[in-house]
């Protein structure tokens, strides 16, 4: 099912003023492109895609400015005319010139007309990043993500073996949460996928026994954050007795998620070990193998030098 997002939700989140067209401000929007319509003001509809936002810019307000009144409000006519979701202006005092006919025509069609407190390129760059996070595909994982020294870590495993209580050890160790429960994974693009927790999960911990915790009340506002690129995934699984685990770390698993592969350690979960600190630790490797050290692969080098007579014991 395609995702929508509500205009009124875009202007909270975004920080838009709403100058005309209040009427529309509950409709929706499920194009993640934006339009710079200057092919469309020159009467040019061929290849337009009326479902998505419009932006407004200097230059496109300079060439209105340059055209006759008549032939002007011809030309944002037909722009109304094809029924966008909104029209967004930068803040910039070039537009003005002919912000008062759109507002005009915002009212009559019922087609929001939105002003940013940013110039042109960096209100298309955030409107851009916002309609990707908000209408992305995304997939639910039964999980926790933590933000561990920078390494956004996905903590998967069976109902009840204690992924929010290695959670909440973690963040009181200075980590950060991001979601308990329910993570929601999105491909913000190739090879990186962005993690976050659904809305009315957000800055909560579910621990049995105790019940719902605030993480921010109890913690301060640091111990929680709203999305994060998810690196690695830790599977916490109970002790298979005959089960062989990866003792050395040299074959490393992988996941995949949309089409991103991401590193997968499963950590064998019994009385007695600190899962906390394995997922730490965890955490901290694989972030050295991004940096470029692999202990394993060091380790098994020296093994083999040792071997041959060629390693210096120093």
């Amino acid at each position: 099912m395609k995702k929508k997002l509500r205009i009124r939700k875009m202007i909270k989140d975004c920080d838009l003023e709403v100058l005309a067209g209040k009427k529309g401000i509950d409709f929706t929007v499920d194009v993640e492109m934006i339009s710079r319509p200057q092919f469309e003001i020159m009467g040019n509809f061929e290849f337009s895609d009326p479902q998505r936002l419009m932006l407004i810019g200097v230059q496109e307000s300079n060439f209105l400015d340059s055209q006759s009144m008549p032939k002007r409000k011809k030309m944002i006519k037909g722009l109304f005319d094809l029924k966008p979701p909104a029209i967004i202006f930068p803040v910039n005092p070039e537009v003005e010139k002919v912000l008062d006919l759109f507002k005009e025509f915002g009212d009559e069609y019922n087609v929001p007309i939105l002003r940013s407190n940013l110039n042109t390129t960096p209100l298309n760059s955030m409107l851009y990043v916002y309609l990707h996070q908000e209408l992305s595909e995304t997939i639910g994982v039964h999980g926790v993500l933590m933000d561990i020294h920078g390494m956004g870590c996905l903590i998967i495993g069976g109902s009840g073996i204690g992924k929010s209580e290695t959670a909440l050890e973690l963040i009181k160790r200075g980590h950060i949460l991001v979601s308990d429960d329910l993570v929601e994974i999105y491909e913000s693009s190739a090879g990186s996928l962005v993690g976050t927790a659904p809305r009315i999960l957000r800055r909560y911990l579910e621990i049995r026994g105790i019940g719902i915790v605030d993480v921010i009340s109890m913690f301060g506002s640091g111990a929680y954050r709203e999305r994060k690129r998810v690196h690695m995934v830790v599977e916490l699984e109970y002790w298979q007795k005959d089960k062989e685990y990866d003792r050395l770390g040299i074959e490393g698993d992988t996941i995949k998620y949309f089409n991103t592969e991401i590193p997968k350690i499963t950590i064998p979960v019994l009385p007695g070990r600190n899962i906390a600190t394995l997922v730490e630790s965890a955490a901290m490797n694989e972030k050295l193998k991004q940096m470029g050290y692999n202990a394993a692969v060091t380790f098994t080098q020296n093994v083999s030098k040792l071997a041959k007579g060629e390693f210096e014991d120093e």
